[in-house]
């Protein structure tokens, strides 16, 4: 499946953001940005208000659409964009190339936990495994999951070393849409040290998330611990109906 419409627009223009392309802080309007993009009003208008719950433009009534300073000054090594919360498009370091490595791939009778944070029945089975994210040369993450089969039966192990959740959307036009994040700071393990390269006196930062699809079905368990120079996350609170 192709890359929505809507989705490769709203890149356009972030890039064009951090390219400082837009003068006065301000994007020309939804009308001439469709013209511009060669796409429906209704592909506009998706992007634009993707571009708005992420922070990066704000609307101001009777204004226009204006960059919000502050997403130029900040910008996170995690930020959630596009139609997914996958981290292959979410983790983005200029210059850098990202790769994954899987580390370990199994089917097992879902544990009683893994059972109560999926929703699953008894004899249900899950995709247990555990990935080695890069940044060029540097690992910087590990990522250990499960997910069940039953929502992803023909899953092989080559999909996981690449993005799982355009996987996801891509061959069953399934999408991860809401998250629940727990993050913290604990010392490292000696597998940390290991894999990440870390001292015995660093630090790691560690990440457990449920991940649901749009339809509120609970998807993934994971639980990332990445290496404390990269651990940096930034979120943006819209109260609006």
């Amino acid at each position: 499946m192709a890359d929505f419409v809507y989705r490769t627009v709203m890149h356009d223009i972030k890039q064009n953001i951090l390219d400082n392309k837009y003068e006065g802080m301000r994007l020309p309007d939804e009308r001439s940005l469709a013209e511009h993009y060669q796409v429906s009003r209704s592909s506009m208008k998706r992007a634009m208000e993707l571009l708005s719950q992420q922070g990066i433009v704000f609307k101001k009534r009777g204004s226009g659409t204006f960059i919000n300073p502050l997403y130029l000054k900040n910008q996170s090594l995690f930020r959630y964009e596009g139609s997914n919360l996958g981290l292959t498009d979410s983790l983005k370091v200029p210059g850098k190339k990202q790769s994954i490595k899987l580390l370990d791939y199994n089917v097992i009778k879902a544990p009683e936990a893994i059972r109560q944070d999926l929703f699953l029945n008894e004899d249900d089975f899950v995709y247990e495994f555990k990935r080695l994210r890069f940044l060029d040369e540097q690992p910087f993450l590990i990522e250990t999951g499960y997910l069940p089969i039953k929502i992803v039966p023909e899953l092989k192990p080559e999909h996981l070393k690449k993005s799982l959740f355009n996987y996801l959307e891509d061959s069953q036009n399934k999408v991860v849409t809401k998250a629940f994040l727990n993050i913290t700071v604990e010392p490292s393990s000696s597998e940390d040290q290991e894999k990440l390269k870390l001292k015995e006196t660093e630090p790691v930062g560690v990440i457990e998330g449920i991940f649901f699809l749009d339809d509120g079905t609970p998807f993934e368990v994971s639980t990332m611990r990445i290496h404390y120079q990269y651990m940096k996350f930034n979120t943006f609170v819209n109260l609006n109906k």
